[in-house]
């Protein structure tokens, strides 16, 4: 693969080139020249016209359904998901049936994503049918090639269990990382328990239940001295309570979803089921507090939770409906939205995901492997049932003109472009 990318705007705080306009030269995977280039004989040429390229997206928490739910998404359909959204690489949960516990079940996810643009990285579950009854084999996962462990969207509600699986971990470095909720406060609730939930006639979900959670998880990695990773907060008390422990030495790293920084409780009025996401969208407050703990580390990085879902299990009444959002492709129009920089985005979205993983970092310098997101933060383009890559249509997006949009990705000596 020869490829000239002429006129972009380097963004990768590693590189010697960032903030500078170039042209990005890459020949057999690995970027040979960055400077002003005059184009070669027998290479594809691409004009950025000024658009933005950093370091190929990363995203720790997306969901398929292969094996057993392949009616949602597979591999190949995640794949071509993630890279239109300008993702080079994913961390996928192991939210299928069977569930992910075992070698042989890594081994068949890696053997089914190779030679892809999208490297997909297997994340193993923490416990058997992620029941938090009994250890899966986590050991053997991760020499087969699992990154990092989860029970996905199922918090471990046992704080002895809980606490012998960080003593397990912490033996071969491996990272568990556990989504917050205490069932006894939570109970059967769906949406933010503020003064909408009473409005709406529904049971509200507190603030309390995720940040007791997170407190339990605090204590633990404190006592058994080792790390953890907190998935999707949602709340100003979580990023305060992370904020505390990251300040006291607590090995504590957390992630946010795109859409927990747009979304408010105030779009559930239509009782649209397309909102219903697990945390449940929170208040102005709460969304503010969000960003402010991206902008100052608190928050290591942001996720797409991307949740494919049949329509049968959409298009009902809100209290029987699925969670979730398909949510690769407009992960960057939101964090536009929001009002990152494109250097907050290239950091949270790209760098930091990997540094949590101990994966190799993309550098745009010469020599480097090739592997980059080029986007524009001010294009238009309608997000509709055409130019959905996704298997599933459970988003509330579908249908609306985005602003943000990924022009090339390039990885594993391939590239793809709109």
């Amino acid at each position: 693969m020869n490829l000239l990318v002429k006129n972009v705007t380097i963004a990768d705080p590693q590189s010697q080139f960032n903030h500078q306009q170039c042209d990005v030269r890459v020949e057999n995977g690995t970027i040979k020249n960055i400077g002003k280039l005059t184009a070669d004989k027998n290479e594809t040429i691409f004009d950025a016209q000024g658009a933005f390229l950093t370091p190929g997206f990363f995203d720790l928490n997306c969901a398929a359904g292969d094996p057993g739910f392949e009616t949602r998404e597979d591999i190949q359909t995640l794949t071509a998901t993630a890279q239109a959204g300008g993702f080079t690489g994913l961390a996928l949960l192991p939210h299928t049936s069977p569930v992910v516990q075992s070698k042989s079940q890594v081994e068949y996810i890696i053997n089914r994503a190779k030679n892809n643009l999208v490297d997909v990285l297997p994340v193993g579950a923490i416990s058997q049918n992620r029941e938090a009854k009994e250890l899966a084999e986590l050991f053997d996962m991760q020499q087969a090639g699992a990154v990092a462990f989860s029970d996905g969207d199922k918090a471990l509600q046992d704080d002895g269990f809980m606490s012998r699986a960080l003593q397990y971990a912490k033996g071969f470095d491996a990272l568990l990382m556990v989504y917050p909720e205490n069932k006894s406060i939570a109970g059967k609730s769906q949406i933010n328990e503020s003064k909408n939930s009473v409005l709406l006639g529904m049971k509200g979900l507190p603030a309390l239940a995720e940040e007791l959670h997170i407190s339990r998880d605090i204590f633990l990695a404190a006592y058994n001295e080792t790390k953890i990773h907190i998935s999707n907060i949602s709340t100003a008390g979580a990023v305060a309570l992370i904020r505390k422990a990251k300040k006291d030495g607590v090995q504590i790293s957390c992630d946010v979803t795109a859409h927990h920084l747009v979304f408010t409780e105030e779009l559930l009025s239509d009782f649209d089921s397309n909102y219903k996401v697990k945390p449940p969208l929170r208040g102005k407050a709460d969304v503010k507090a969000l960003i402010a703990g991206l902008k100052d580390g608190t928050i290591d990085a942001i996720t797409s939770q991307h949740r494919p879902e049949e329509i049968e299990f959409k298009n009902v009444e809100f209290e029987i409906a699925h969670y979730g959002i398909v949510a690769l492709q407009t992960v960057l129009p939101l964090l536009l939205k929001a009002g990152l920089d494109i250097a907050l985005i290239a950091e949270k979205l790209a760098i930091n995901p990997r540094k949590l993983l101990n994966l190799t970092v993309p550098v745009i310098e010469e020599g480097a492997k090739a592997n980059f997101t080029v986007f524009s933060a001010t294009e238009k383009w309608l997000y509709n049932a055409a130019g959905n890559y996704s298997k599933s249509a459970n988003s509330p997006l579908l249908g609306t003109e985005l602003t943000g949009k990924v022009k090339l990705v390039c990885n594993n000596n391939q590239y793809w472009y709109h």
